[in-house]
């Protein structure tokens, strides 16, 4: 189908609601407006990024350097902390005071750092990650960043490459397609794009289409944009994830509840010895200052501290280990899990299959060695 001249195509919004596999291919193209020997035009191209947006997962809000300062300070314990350096520089003991809010300074961007690195580190993995994608625009074969892709472009697909949206098929020559990351199918699958399916076939039957996210194990192909950025599959599972409401991990719910037994505490006995000391005939200014001065004695002044060290020293084995841990918290809170529910082909597992032992003529043989590569 040729492409309106003139002024601008503006086209509805697709939306993942629509069976593109139970589509044929004239159809899936003529609702796309787009042409299959000539794919969209520059112009044309640039309309529908401003539309569409760019083909990428949005995220939510990047945590700010004060929100990380904040959240560092939002704890009882620490809390605490501050307002008996306050009380201990109100009552003239600026030793302790300074001593109480350089703990609280040294915590605080210890904590500030280690997030921040890990920030950077994952914005940087991200970069790392955009890969092309090889498109069909004016006529001819051009090499474009994934993320500038829209739908009714024209892709080609070869074996290595990353399916950059959700696509319909247009040309599948022994294509086959590896969905383990998304369906947990763990051998490639066998695309067709003459095939027509009903409107409810799973992902797993659509084999006339293939989902961002995945990879060409063989052949080749060649097909059309649907769906990109939030709008694909793997978009739809984002927009899931990022739903999920943010709760205190056991370590913050347990120090929270330490330093309010610890604050009521000594709230409590600094009650009864200056009640006690005022009956004994004490001064109560003097037997006020004493209160205050154990109430401030009684608060743990190197807990934070310690928890942050401790939980920085974990982040850092994690790392070693090649695990990237974006918050100190989840360091405590992995170890605290007792039942992790996840998918396993291509998740936990790298879907490689290798020989280790080989029954052969009546006896066992031992194979050594790792890796895996397939010929």
């Amino acid at each position: 189908m040729p492409e309106a001249k003139g002024k601008p195509l503006v086209v509805e919004q697709p939306e993942v609601k629509i069976s593109w596999h139970s589509l044929t291919i004239n159809e899936t193209v003529h609702k796309l407006q787009s042409h299959i020997e000539n794919g969209l035009s520059t112009p044309e191209a640039e309309t529908r990024l401003a539309q569409y947006g760019y083909n990428q997962l949005q995220e939510g809000k990047r945590t700010t350097f004060l929100q990380m300062v904040i959240s560092q300070l939002n704890n009882f314990v620490v809390i605490l902390l501050v307002v008996a350096s306050i009380i201990s520089a109100f009552l003239g003991e600026w030793v302790d005071a300074s001593a109480i809010l350089a703990i609280v300074i040294l915590n605080t961007i210890m904590g500030v750092v280690q997030e921040n690195r890990a920030e950077q580190a994952l914005a940087a993995l991200k970069k790392l990650a955009a890969p092309d994608a090889q498109v069909l625009r004016n006529g001819r074969r051009e090499t474009i960043s994934s993320t500038k892709l829209v739908p009714g472009d024209i892709v080609f697909l070869e074996a290595g490459y990353f399916i950059p949206a959700d696509v319909r098929l247009l040309e599948a020559i022994n294509l086959r397609v590896e969905e383990a990351a998304l369906t947990g199918e763990s051998v490639p699958v066998q695309k067709n794009e003459s095939i027509i399916l009903e409107n409810d076939a799973s992902l797993g039957d659509r084999k006339n289409a293939a989902f961002m996210g995945t990879t060409v194990a063989y052949g080749r192909g060649k097909a059309i944009v649907v769906s990109t950025g939030m709008k694909t599959q793997l978009g739809m599972i984002a927009s899931m994830l990022q739903s999920v409401e943010n709760e205190q991990t056991p370590l913050q719910r347990k120090l929270d509840q330490l330093g309010k037994t610890l604050g009521w505490a000594a709230l409590a006995v600094c009650g009864i010895i200056m009640v006690t000391g005022v009956i004994q005939g004490g001064d109560l200014l003097e037997m006020f200052m004493v209160s205050v001065s154990l109430a401030i004695a009684a608060v743990p002044e190197g807990l934070p501290a310690i928890v942050t060290i401790s939980l920085a020293l974990g982040m850092r084995e994690m790392i070693n280990r090649h695990a990237l841990i974006r918050k100190l918290s989840s360091v405590e809170t992995l170890g605290s899990a007792t039942v992790i529910c996840s998918d396993k082909t291509g998740t936990l597992t790298q879907n490689e299959m290798t020989v280790t032992r080989i029954w052969n003529d009546g006896h066992f043989v031992e194979v050594t060695g790792r890796g895996y590569k397939p010929e």
